[in-house]
């Protein structure tokens, strides 16, 4: 771990947020981290729980206090999310308060699963309760692995003083096999360029498939075809003036409205590929085939020319980043371990 791990062993205070994208909370994990985590309060994190399946979510709770470990789902970007957060580390600390003049608090996790943002977003409430003391430094935050560049801390309390320190987005995922590699792709913490984005493309149509997810997206195929048929039928009733030049307007000004319209576009595109489907999902030859085909249907909903260089890399990038913005639905992709009682 290098100059990282001397910062760990110097610094590593009584307690430490490991924090793991909600949608994979064990191939988020750092095993490298465990043993100098282990003779510490900590609390795992599980943030962007928005993107995540809530009906497996609690599931994956159970789990973790199954394990004697403390875990809550939050959202780093709201306050009233991360309030819980500290209400619980206040609570896990509240014997050492009494006795310790300076405590750190240390958030963990591995690249792009929002470290920086939980940083900044406890600043805020931080400043609220308590006196300014001097400037604080916020951590840079950004959509890709590694933006956070080196060790931000700042105090957060006094009475006794409580420091909260940030590990550098740079901490490598321990990578076990190449599905949990895939995933952390998935998920942005692995930039794209390593794996490459049609490889993270079609292992995404692989876990949906093979879970029938879009099945789940009947409805919105039925509504997607409505609304076809009803444009259809709206073209015959038009004067001259549709056929003047129209200025088009900004996307940005209804860029939700399109990204909304493009989503169900690709889950309408996805359902009709895979319920007229009639091979075997366990078969990696037929999956490979529906694959192929969930492509072309992609293009066309995302409206990529056939002609376009690189269409396939186009259709990945824009499939891509409309799952990892939940537009397709929340997500998790790890399975629940199944926790064996002891007799």
């Amino acid at each position: 771990m290098g100059g990282v791990g001397k910062i760990l062993k110097k610094c590593l205070g009584e307690m430490s947020f490991n924090i793991g994208g909600g949608n994979i909370p064990l191939s988020s994990a750092n095993q490298d981290l465990q043993p100098r985590l282990s003779s510490k309060r900590r609390v795992i994190a599980l943030n962007k729980k928005d993107l995540a399946n809530p009906n497996i979510m609690h599931r994956w709770v159970d789990y973790f206090d199954s394990c004697k470990q403390d875990c809550l789902p939050i959202n780093a970007h709201s306050r009233s999310s991360v309030q819980k957060l500290l209400e619980l580390v206040e609570l896990k600390l509240k014997e050492k308060i009494a006795k310790e003049p300076t405590l750190l608090v240390m958030v963990v996790g591995v690249p792009n699963v929002g470290k920086s943002a939980l940083i900044n977003c406890i600043h805020q409430i931080a400043s609220s309760r308590f006196p300014v003391q001097e400037k604080k430094k916020r951590a840079k935050v950004g959509p890709l692995p590694g933006v956070t560049q080196d060790i931000a801390g700042f105090k957060i309390a006094q009475r006794p003083s409580i420091y909260v320190l940030d590990t550098p987005g740079v901490l490598v995922p321990t990578i076990a096999d190449i599905e949990t590699g895939l995933k952390l792709a998935l998920a942005g913490s692995v930039k794209d360029s390593v794996v490459g984005e049609e490889r993270i493309a079609q292992y995404l149509l692989a876990v949906l498939n093979t879970r029938q997810t879009p099945l789940h997206w009947r409805n919105v195929h039925i509504n997607t075809l409505k609304e076809l048929q009803k444009e259809t039928n709206d073209k015959h009733d038009y004067n001259i003036k549709d056929l003047l030049p129209r200025r088009q307007a900004p996307l940005v000004a209804s860029s939700g409205h399109y990204v909304e319209g493009v989503a169900k576009e690709v889950q309408s595109a996805l359902y009709s590929t895979l319920s007229e489907f009639r091979g075997d999902l366990e078969d990696e030859n037929e999956l490979e085939v529906l694959i192929e085909k969930q492509f072309e249907a992609l293009q066309k909903a995302l409206k990529i020319s056939n002609k376009a260089n690189e269409a396939r890399i186009m259709v990945s990038k824009k499939f891509l980043t409309l799952f990892r913005a939940g537009k397709l639905g929340p997500f998790i992709l790890d399975d629940v371990p199944i926790v064996t009682s002891k007799s």
